[in-house]
């Protein structure tokens, strides 16, 4: 069957919802928001994209939607919008017909866009800049949307539903983790068929990993910037569309290869994560482009400036931010977290610049218009809800002040900790408060520890291995003359700059890096792992790779066959084995020094090297860098309690350690300096006492234990 019958049958009214092109069966319900266009016209082209086939104006506009429907018109059918209107920048209005327009609720796309000038609404080099208007036609340049519909087999596919106080995330890329895995097809690598990998899925199986959160898989545009410079947008945070998948992740062309990897990753109880970027477009300034929201309604999608509407708001850093106060901007996110729980089936979303989700016109508010129907939503009530909880706009530091059931990115997490492991002074009290789920800025309206996402690092800076090798960042391969990506890392390279040879350094930065790997693993709170760091993945000092495709970004799995990194892994699986193992290291409470009835010990009691109870002056003792936590769960029907005891010594030196009382059969579990000291031989508690080597940690653990 033809995709497309010509000539067009005459237009019929349609509906106003659902937006988008929906397919019948018999033709196409065409919809799409605008306010302040007076006219939209569909256009369709022949398959190649090219050449434009036949063009009707949209008969209705109901409620501000623009609306038709046409019989004949298929799945595979290729189409796009032209909108008119003022081009009137001054009052927030960018109509300009001459461009053609991505359908915002476009769920496949069919070419990509190719840079040229004729992009843009205005003339690019007029010495009237945006106030020009470019008459010459885009539509040679811009990709097209594709009619879909998905007939994908679920086969019975249900979510893992992992409860958060057992969830171990795993941050990737799915290019960057599958392009060199070692036992994945070649045309497959890269791609979701490669994340589909039975190979792949038994590493993270075997590592103790829950959940996937995968950096977006929407489809990106590619800057014209950096393509100009020989690079590439690899994270991928400028969408282009909201409803469909980076092209270049589908191996097959099919967005059910993507389907099927969810499938395949349910099947081995893993979750799903995608992180979301609703925050800004690729549309950048109002001197960017005109691919889609811009032509079709600027004044609405887009936040503009009070005083003078011809600029965007740029809470975002990326030129634009969207109107998260409006409801149909509201209403388009929506349906697109709920196209992929629905349609392909993910268990959670991380919102990139989470605040700004919550702007309204006087700043953040956790009872934004889009929480509400966020948390409200009952096709998003199971899944797992994440923010990244700040932007670069006034007031955008918003840690801890999410509504209840949002998760939130804790950066003074990932500050503490690698503040407390450089050795930095007066830290032991921030390291308590992290450890315990920082009750300090999520304990509030019945939220639960889980609330907290730790992490001592993520895509966006060092890797593990570059934190403990590099003191300063090395971006010169992003052509920035390292002026990008943070300066202050709270890093340390522990006697040399960069890959050494120096037994001595290498013996520190493992520790160091088993240490903060026991902190974040340990910790109450949801810990995320940056992939690649349980092996020693580097990015050779690079802390803002947002533009490496390349060897810089790329799992290098040969790292596999080091001693260095299969002891790493190894390391890192017994961690989280026994954060899921051991009851006093998974409660979703937050715990507190108080007496239990029971065993006569409270949940929770912090201690120094000496084995006696810290005291506000131990507490506020700046060189203090040592630090105990011991922890309890009771069995009420044996009337016994086990306990676990986490031992931490930022010191340069070794130190001793007294046990605190009550006396209990201490086992170590976990020693962060195995590889370094002993031969990974396990060491055992003497007259209660036990040594805690340098920029080290050590979990001791005793079970069934009668008081």
């Amino acid at each position: 069957m033809a995709a497309l019958h010509l000539p067009l049958a005459s237009i019929q009214p349609g509906s106003p919802y659902p937006l988008g092109a929906t397919y019948d069966g018999t033709g196409t319900n065409f919809a799409v928001f605008s306010a302040h266009a007076e006219r939209i016209e569909l256009c369709f082209f022949d398959a190649t994209g090219r050449h434009e086939l036949a063009r009707c104006a949209l008969p209705e506009c109901t409620n501000e939607v623009w609306h038709g429907y046409l019989p004949g018109v298929h799945p595979g059918a290729l189409y796009g919008y032209r909108a008119y209107g003022p081009y009137q920048p001054e009052q927030g209005h960018r109509f300009n017909p001459n461009k053609l327009l991505l359908d915002p609720y476009a769920k496949r796309l069919s070419g990509q866009v190719r840079w040229a000038d004729t992009l843009y609404g205005y003339r690019i080099h007029s010495p009237r800049a945006d106030l020009s208007f470019d008459h010459r036609d885009s539509a040679p340049s811009m990709p097209k949307a594709v009619v879909a519909n998905s007939t994908f087999h679920w086969h019975g596919d249900a979510p893992p539903r992992v409860p958060w106080e057992r969830t171990v995330i795993y941050e990737t890329h799915v290019r960057g983790m599958t392009l060199r895995a070692p036992r994945v097809p070649a045309d497959e690598r890269g791609s979701f068929a490669g994340l589909a990998n039975p190979w792949v899925i038994d590493y993270l199986v075997k590592l103790g990993i829950t959940a996937v959160e995968l950096l977006p898989v929407h489809a990106v545009l590619q800057d014209r910037r950096l393509l100009a410079s020989g690079l590439a947008n690899y994270w991928g945070y400028n969408t282009l569309s909201f409803f469909c998948p980076e092209p270049r992740y589908l191996s097959s062309g099919s967005p059910d290869e993507m389907r099927h990897a969810v499938r395949q990753l349910h099947a081995a109880g893993i979750e799903v994560i995608l992180d979301v970027v609703y925050n800004h477009t690729c549309e950048e300034s109002e001197l960017g482009p005109t691919l889609s929201l811009r032509g079709l309604d600027n004044a609405s999608y887009y936040r503009l400036q009070d005083n003078n509407l011809r600029h965007n708001v740029n809470d975002t850093g990326c030129g634009n931010t969207l109107n998260m106060s409006h409801p149909r901007v509201i209403q388009m996110v929506m349906d697109s977290l709920r196209y992929w729980v629905q349609e392909f089936h993910v268990d959670g979303f991380r919102f990139d610049l989470g605040a700004t989700l919550g702007r309204e016109h006087h700043g953040f508010d956790p009872g934004s218009g889009f929480f509400d129907a966020l948390l409200q939503d009952p096709a998003l009530a199971g899944v797992k809800l994440i923010s990244e909880p700040w932007d670069l706009g006034p007031g955008g530091y918003q840690v801890g002040n999410h509504p209840p059931g949002i998760a939130e990115w804790n950066d003074r997490f990932r500050d503490d900790v690698r503040s407390f492991w450089r050795g930095d002074p007066g830290m032991r009290g921030a390291i308590a408060s992290r450890l315990l789920g920082s009750a300090d800025l999520f304990n509030h309206h019945r939220r639960r520890s889980w609330a907290s996402v730790n992490f001592v690092t993520a895509h966006d800076g060092f890797t593990l291995q570059d934190l403990v090798s590099y003191n300063q960042k090395h971006n010169e391969a992003n052509l920035e003359e390292n002026r990008d990506g943070s300066n202050e890392n709270r890093s340390c390279n522990w006697g040399e700059e960069g890959p050494t040879a120096s037994p001595k350094v290498l013996a520190t930065r493992e520790k160091v890096k088993r240490a903060m790997l026991m902190t974040l693993l340990l910790a109450n709170g949801t810990p995320m792992l940056l992939g690649g760091d349980e092996f020693g993945r580097s990015q050779n000092g690079n802390n803002n790779p947002y533009c490496q495709e390349s060897d810089i970004s790329w799992f290098d799995w040969s790292l596999l066959d080091t001693e260095a990194g299969c002891a790493l892994l190894d390391f890192t699986r017994r961690c989280i084995a026994l954060r899921r193992e051991l009851p006093t290291l998974c409660s979703t409470r937050f715990l507190k020094s108080r007496p239990k009835t029971m065993h006569r010990l409270p949940d929770i009691s912090w201690f120094d090297e000496t084995g006696e109870e810290m005291t506000p002056e131990r507490w506020h003792f700046a060189e203090g860098r040592l630090l105990a936590l011991r922890r309890t769960a009771g069995n009420p029907h044996a009337g016994t309690v086990s306990a676990s005891l986490l031992l931490l010594n930022a010191f340069s030196e070794d130190r001793e350690f007294d046990l605190p009382k009550p006396e209990m059969p201490w086992q170590v579990l976990l020693d962060a300096a195995e590889q370094s000291h002993g031969g990974g031989r396990a060491r055992a508690v003497q007259h209660n006492r036990i040594r805690v080597f340098a920029h080290s940690a050590l979990l001791l653990i005793a079970e069934h234990v009668t008081i």
